[in-house]
């Protein structure tokens, strides 16, 4: 009873972090320093659990692009996700072949989320400067893309909150416009991630002792929560900025930093 509570309590972690702007790998890495270590596939998987929820959430944006594949706003937007997907794809296969891994402890974790947050404020300041802009140009793919690699490299980032403040940085100051961008990134990006961590222990042989109960469940719970995470969010940002985000992140960070 006690493992499954935990399982569960991952998947709910997962769900609400994945696409707020605060880190679902550093949350989770927090979570298992008291609630035990967890396999890489179990990290990577869950997350898929909550892709499968943003992919929920645009079922229709996404048949519209895929059936509307000869309009040229269409085209041209799909293109740019691939232009992100690619470097984020280059980018995350250098690393995992550079041997660079998930952190031990959670000082890196914390370190990352304090500096993230006084990134949201400098980008808020900068966006409330600049006039709204919903338009997704060949630049902020592209930067989006190496932000992608970037929040890989350092967990406690937050990969949506790297995308997103790059697409805002680079001239897309429309928050839900930026938003639906990272989140329509992320799908093929993490779906990805898993299939490559699957494989990779298929051929190493391990995936004998993986607690496949366990990884059902937290994908089926945080694929629930972020379905309702993602709805608030897109609700929210529509009339508000991440700065309560960035206070969030600095206040956890200094946290960890002190206590653990």
């Amino acid at each position: 009873m006690e493992n499954l509570i935990q399982v569960i309590l991952l998947g709910i972690i997962e769900g609400i972090t994945e696409f707020l702007p605060i880190s679902s790998t550093g949350h989770l890495l927090i979570a298992q320093h008291w609630l035990g270590r967890r396999s890489d596939l179990f990290t990577v998987a869950i997350q898929s659990g909550a892709i499968l929820a943003v992919t929920l959430v645009y079922w229709r944006r996404l048949l519209d692009m895929g059936l509307g594949f000869a309009r040229a706003e269409n085209r041209d937007y799909l293109l740019k996700l691939a232009l992100a997907l690619g470097i984020t794809v280059i980018g995350g296969l250098g690393a995992r072949l550079a041997g660079i891994e998930l952190p031990e402890t959670v000082y890196p974790v914390a370190a990352a989320l304090i500096i993230g947050g006084f990134i949201i404020f400098a980008v808020e300041w900068y966006v409330s400067k600049r006039p709204v802009s919903a338009l997704i140009g060949w630049n902020a793919a592209a930067w989006v893309g190496v932000a992608q690699v970037i929040a890989a490299v350092f967990p406690g980032t937050s990969r949506s909150a790297a995308a997103l403040f790059a697409a805002m940085l680079a001239g897309t100051t429309s928050r839900p416009a930026a938003a639906e961008f990272a989140f329509l990134l992320a799908i093929p990006t993490m779906f990805a991630a898993t299939a490559y961590q699957f494989m990779e222990l298929y051929f190493e042989g391990g995936l004998a002792g993986e607690a496949w109960g366990d990884l059902a469940i937290a994908f089926g719970v945080s694929t629930v929560v972020g379905f309702v995470a993602v709805k608030w969010l897109l609700r929210y940002i529509q009339s508000h900025s991440y700065v309560p985000f960035a206070w969030y992140r600095i206040a956890l960070g200094a946290l960890l930093l002190a206590f653990v």
